[in-house]
This record gives structure tokens, sequence and C-alpha cells, in this order.
């Protein structure tokens, strides 16, 4: 059975001929959104083609409209050859435009130059002067040779768009009927109901995708992160991308010959700032001898210049450090959600800028087990059940680890690194206590969610995969 809209359709279009989508919304005195509609249905029962044609229509450049006004360079040129032909008196009569018009009157074969002169061999047509007109005014039936020597010279631009035309191949014997659609009150009251029939929906036609609105799947990883923490007693605390090497480094007791301090890993400035003086010495004194630590420090001279470079900060550590240096009392619960730096070679895992979670605990009666059962809880928050801690190395804790998380097909995979802040981290910044402290990768933690392989996908402006993705995935 025929709707109305369909049968309206019908009856409004011949059968053979070809109608766009105004056209026919025109002559049936439809909307477009119903044209569309109906076309589409009637397409699936053999009555009408639906099909797309590019179109190709030109416009005229600026350069072109003020051709088409004064002339063509080469027309030009060619009525002042009737009353000189010295090429020096030529080019001041036409300035920059003399050697253009000259070139195209020679490939007309037009002129020639002799002795310093312009001599007239043949008067050429100017084509492109007609052609140039008729696209003024939108008539496009012109060589195909003119239209690119035009597009070459940038006289006019191409508009290329696509646009549906319908076709109506046959046209059934049809009777428009009055079909009840939505059944009312009154519809019932008056019993005008049993007298017509009732329109039938198709429900096996595809319909209109519907993308709601949603979070970006990474944002909602770093929300939920959040909020973890926020409920397990943590405050958050946020720092500047910029930081001094002494907060990023030499705080961490991290030695100034460290690798990761060299310029393959960091984004240094070339800016200096000034550092506390009073920590700067006792950091000074436990990098090189240990100062009251117990340590033997790193040996060697710390330079106090290196501390005060400034660079793009490489790890969060700077922002929580720089936080227990100035609370230095227990307790204090703190983590950070933020941007880093380093100078990475871009890859399916690595990119020069990422997020990192970074998190400290300061306390008295704190210890490595705290630390562990504090981790497991987060990641089994975050959906990984199988948790374990692989030993590590990091300059400025002991003892340190790297948590890693089981996931099916892939294995154990290693999520960031952790451990308790060493004596020469805490003493010299005055912090009282036992810190427990750690970092995590945000990147690889939402890949493993995601089951993304590559992390620069996180950052694509992929319309489709944001669509298609779920807004809860369960492992």
């Amino acid at each position: 059975m025929l709707s109305k809209i369909e049968i309206k359709l019908l009856k409004s279009l011949e059968v053979g001929k070809k109608y766009s989508i105004d056209d026919a919304a025109r002559i049936s005195n439809m909307k477009r959104d119903a044209v569309f509609k109906s076309a589409y249905m009637l397409q699936e029962k053999g009555y009408l083609r639906v099909y797309e044609q590019k179109l190709i229509k030109y416009k005229l450049t600026e350069e072109g409209e003020r051709y088409l006004k004064i002339g063509l360079p080469e027309e030009r040129l060619l009525a002042l050859l009737k009353n000189t032909n010295d090429i020096k008196e030529l080019k001041k009569l036409m300035g920059k435009e003399f050697e253009i018009a000259l070139g195209w009157l020679r490939k007309k074969g037009a002129v020639e130059i002799s002795d310093g002169k312009v001599i007239i061999l043949k008067e050429p047509s100017f084509e492109e002067r007609m052609a140039l007109k008729s696209i003024s005014e939108g008539k496009y039936d012109i060589d195909k040779n003119i239209l690119k020597i035009l597009e070459r010279r940038k006289l006019i631009k191409r508009d290329e768009k696509k646009e549906v035309f319908i076709e109506l191949l046959q046209k059934p014997e049809v009777e428009i009927k009055e079909y009840i659609t939505d059944l009312t009150p009154e519809i019932l009251q008056s019993g005008i109901w049993r007298e017509r029939e009732f329109l039938k929906y198709d429900v096996t036609l595809p319909s209109k995708d519907v993308y709601g609105g949603k979070m970006h799947p990474y944002e909602r990883i770093i929300q939920e992160c959040r909020k973890i923490f926020l409920e397990m007693g943590f405050k958050e605390i946020k720092g500047h991308y910029v930081q001094s090497s002494f907060w990023n480094f030499d705080a961490l007791f991290q030695p100034q010959d460290h690798p990761a301090r060299d310029m393959q890993d960091t984004f240094y400035l070339d800016r200096y700032v000034d550092i506390p003086e009073d920590l700067a010495e006792k950091v000074r004194q436990t990098h090189e001898n240990g100062w009251i630590t117990g340590s033997t420090g790193w040996g060697g001279k710390w330079d106090i210049t290196k501390a005060k470079q400034l660079v793009l900060r490489t790890h969060t550590t700077a922002i929580t450090i720089h936080y227990l240096a100035k609370n230095p009392e227990p307790p204090q619960k703190a983590f950070c959600i933020d941007r880093v730096y380093r100078r990475e070679a871009i890859d399916a895992t690595h990119l020069p800028e990422f997020d990192q979670l970074e998190g400290v605990v300061l306390d008295k009666n704190v210890g490595f087990k705290h630390l562990l059962g504090l981790l497991k809880e987060f990641f089994v928050k975050m959906g990984f059940e199988d948790v374990r801690f692989r030993p590590g190395y990091f300059p400025y804790t002991e003892p340190s680890v790297e948590p890693e998380v089981y996931v099916d097909g892939l294995g154990w995979i290693e999520l960031g690194g952790a451990g308790v802040f060493r004596k020469e981290v805490t003493e010299p910044l005055g912090i009282k206590g036992k810190v427990l402290a750690w970092g995590l990768g945000i990147g690889r933690l939402a890949m493993l969610k995601l089951g993304m392989k590559d992390l620069r996908r996180l950052y694509l402006p992929d319309i489709g995969w944001l669509r298609s993705m779920p807004v809860f995935r369960r492992f």
C-alpha cells in the first residue's frame, strides 16, 4: 500500500523525466524532507530511481571580473599597438601586464617582435573574453580548452557539488485515500474510523541513524580516574606546564648527569628563574655528599645554574613534590592529572605529549604494603581484576615497583611506576613522614580500556570512530 505522500509525489511527476529534489518539491507542493522520504520509499518499490549527479559550475575571480570590465591584457595591448609599437613605450603604458599580454598574443600567432618593435601579424579572436561573459551570466556551455585556460590564468574558479535527482520509472494506477495516521479522541467519538483505513507502517525500512551527544571516550576515562581518587579522600592539585629543573629533577634526587635530563628526553627553554636558596643549599649537599640523610649522595659538583633552567615538565611529580614542600606536615593525600612533555619519537605507543596521573600520600605510619593496596584498589575500580607488581628502579623512590595488569590477548601490561620517596628527597625539603608516590600513563590505560592498538587514535578527529564508540565498555 502506498502512503499519502508517495501517491502525491507520483501524481505530480512525469514518467522518464529527471527532477531535482527542489523541482520535485515545488511541483508537488511538498517539503524537501517529505520528497526525500517518499522518493526512497518509492525506489524500494520499483516505481522511481534516486541517483546523485555531479554538477560543475564556474565563478569569476576578482581578476576575472576586472578583465571582463576593462578587457583582457592582450585585448588592451592590441588596441595600443594601433598607436605605437615600441616595446619600451608599451611597457610604460601597461606595466606588469605587458609581458602577460605579449605572451598570449604570441601564443595566438598574432604578433612578433622585431628590432624592439611589436609587429601585428593578424587580428586574433578573443574567445576567453566571450567565455568570461557567459560565465558571469550563469552559462557554462563553453569549450573545455577555453575553460582550462581560464582556470590556469586564475580568472575563474570551479565549484563542484553533488545533487540528488529522481526519475519516475512507472506510474501505477492509484487513488488518493485519506488514511488515519494518528488515532485521536475525536476520531473515536465520531466513529469515522470505521469508514477509513489506517496507515500501515513498514517497520523493515531502514531508519535514519541518530547520534546523541556524549563525552569523548578519553575524557570520560580521565573523569573516571579523577572520581576514584576523590572518592578515596584525595585532593586534586594543579601546576604550571613550565617548571624549573630544580623541581622537575633536582628536588627529586635525580642526578644532573642522568640520561633523562639530556636534550633527547627533555624540552629545555632558554630561560632561567630563581629557586629557594635555603632548599637549594640542602639539595646541593644531598646530591654531593648525602648531607644528613645517611646517604653518600651522587658525588661530583652540583651546578645551581642547571637547576635554574626552565623545562617543559617531563612528569607531574614536579607538581606533587612542590605541593609536599609547601605542605610538609602529615597527613596529606593529593593527586594530579595533567599533560607532560618528552622528546619521544611518535609511534603507536609513544607521543611527545601525553597525560599522566600522579599521586602522593604523606603520613607517619604508612609503608610499602599501603602503596600496593592503594594502587590495586584503583586498578580494580578501573575494571582490571588481575593486578601484580614487578620490582623497578627510580632515582627518587626505594623500594620501587612497576604495576602491571593482565588483559586477555595481550598478557601483562605495565602501566607506570611507584614507590616510597627516599630520605634524600624528603629531608632536604623538610617533609615529615613517609611519602608513597606513583605516576601512571593515562593514555596507555585508555588504550586498554577502549580496546585500541594505536595511541594516536585518541587525538584524531575521527567522527565515525567517536560515534561508534559505546559510552561504556565492559572487559
